[in-house]
Parts: C-alpha cells; sequence; structure tokens
C-alpha cells in the first residue's frame, strides 16, 4: 500500500537543479509521486536527494520506476554479476575521474534518457559535481549563431576517452540489443527534446569530435564556441556530494563534470542510466 508524499522542491537557479525534499527513496513509492519526481525532472533538469538510505539494490529499483535501465556501460563492465545495470565510477582504483565536461554515452546510437548517481562514499573536502543547462546555453545564443546550429550535425565518438579498454580487447556489452562496437556517431548539434519539444545544444567535450559538413578549421571553430558558451558559470550549478545523496539528471538537456580535486582519496559512485531514444533535432531530422 501506498499513498502519496508531499515533496518539498527547492529549486537552485531559476533555470535548472533543484532539491527534493520529503521523500525516503528505499520505501515503495506511489504512482502520483513518481509522476512529481519526473515532472520535476522535466522542468529542473538535475535534482538532488540528500541523506538516502539506498543501496545497490534500491538504486537499480528506484531507477526502473522511470523506464527500462540500460546496461552498466557499452564498453567498461558492471559493477559485479549480480547488478549489471550499476557502473562503479571510482577514481582510485578504476581510474575513472570523469573531469571532463560529458554528457553521459552520447557516442551511441541511442544515448541513455538520464542517469541516477548514488553517492557511496565521498571525500570530506572535493569531490563536486558541476552540471550545465544545454536547453539555457542553446536559449542564450544570438539568433542568427541559432540559425546556423539548428542545421548542423555533429559526429561523437568514444575511442579516444576508452582506447585501452579497445586495446585489450575486451568483451564490449550487449547494448541496443546486440554486442557493442566502438564506432562513431552522428546526432544534432541542437536536440529537441522529445517531452517538452525545447531546444538545447547536444554537443559536449569529452565525444563530440567534428561537425559534418564543414572544413576541419570551421568544424573546431564552431566547438570552441559552443564548449566555451556552454560552460559559461552562468549556465551552471554545483553540488556537494554527501555519503547517500543521489542525483537524477535528464541526459537530453545536460553536461556534467566531476571535479577532481580531493587526491588520494577514495571517492566512490554508483551509476544507472536509463534507456533512451535516437535524437533529432529541428531541420528534418
Amino acid at each position: 500500500m501506498t499513498t502519496a508524499i508531499a515533496l518539498k522542491i527547492s529549486p537552485i537557479t531559476r533555470a535548472h537543479g533543484a532539491v527534493v525534499e520529503g521523500v525516503d527513496l528505499s520505501q515503495e513509492l506511489s504512482d502520483a509521486t513518481i509522476a512529481e519526481i519526473w515532472q520535476a525532472v522535466l522542468q529542473h533538469k538535475v535534482l538532488f536527494f540528500k541523506g538516502q538510505s539506498l543501496d545497490s539494490d534500491g538504486q537499480i529499483r528506484f531507477g526502473s520506476l522511470f523506464g527500462g535501465l540500460t546496461p552498466s556501460h557499452p564498453i567498461a563492465g558492471p559493477l559485479d554479476p549480480e547488478h549489471p545495470q550499476i557502473y562503479e565510477v571510482d577514481a582510485y582504483a578504476k581510474d575513472s575521474r570523469n573531469d571532463t565536461w560529458h554528457t553521459d554515452i552520447t557516442f551511441t546510437r541511442t544515448p541513455a534518457k538520464a542517469t541516477i548517481l548514488r553517492a557511496v562514499k565521498v571525500p570530506a573536502i572535493g569531490g563536486d559535481t558541476l552540471f550545465t543547462d544545454l536547453e539555457a546555453a542553446y536559449d542564450s545564443l544570438a539568433a542568427p549563431v541559432q540559425g546556423l546550429v539548428d542545421q548542423l550535425t555533429a559526429v561523437h565518438d568514444g575511442s579516444k576517452s576508452f582506447a585501452e579498454h579497445v586495446e585489450a580487447n575486451i568483451d564490449f556489452n550487449i547494448w541496443e540489443g546486440e554486442q557493442y562496437r566502438l564506432v562513431p556517431v552522428r546526432h544534432p548539434v541542437v536536440r529537441v527534446h522529445p517531452e517538452t519539444g525545447r531546444k538545447s545544444l547536444f554537443v559536449n567535450p569529452e565525444f563530440t569530435r567534428s561537425i559534418d559538413g564543414v572544413s576541419k578549421y570551421e568544424s573546431r571553430a564552431i566547438l570552441d564556441l559552443l564548449f566555451t558558451h556552454i560552460t559559461k558559470p552562468e549556465h551552471i550549478v554545483r553540488h556537494r556530494w554527501s555519503d547517500g545523496d543521489v542525483g537524477l539528471w535528464d541526459n537530453r538537456n545536460t553536461a556534467h563534470y566531476a571535479n577532481y580535486d580531493y587526491g588520494d582519496f577514495r571517492r566512490v559512485m554508483e551509476r544507472v542510466t536509463l534507456v533512451g531514444d535516437e535524437p533529432f533535432g529541428p531541420v528534418g531530422r
């Protein structure tokens, strides 16, 4: 038996980011509460639930409330065989620092719809994550620049980031229904959100390699402009993690950066991602 919960949702900025209170994510949630949380995702893009008591099984259950979960990662292995959906982020043991601006798994044909990250062990100081609002970044471009980027397609490639896995000839995971192979994919530079209809820039420094249909110099100039623009301070919120915190964010209109400023301290996070769809843009896609 479940009942609706009165959530307290406190925005961090006018554009994105909110802290959600009044809910224990380890408990069974009503349909109304699930719907309210997802509506908050669509409105605020990035949500933080502080002081939760989820374990790995509970994180999988919570994530499944919002749709199907992907395997842990297209290339890297899962936490363990009992939790094939969980990808462990551990800079100390696995050199998975994530200290570059990125949106999760954009180097696949159908990037993850959303991410749920749980803080298992965080340093006393440092290890914050920054999130940028790619919708606000698009909206703040001058109209002529919007007109340009609306028409563009970009190449996304994970080879540089995961070369060591490729060189080791590891067995890639099943992704999108088949054994994954690390090949470049193309996505619109401007993505239309399938639920809200709003436009966002859909590029990130970690995985976006080039722009189709222009010279390499023009491609570099366009990407430099967009990468600088999406990381302007007014587009960013910053979260200071505590053990047990849970972050839930929309990958269709955000990018993030995990600060590596904690030395040899072991910062351990566990991640699940929701199955996404193929991005489409505003011009005939």
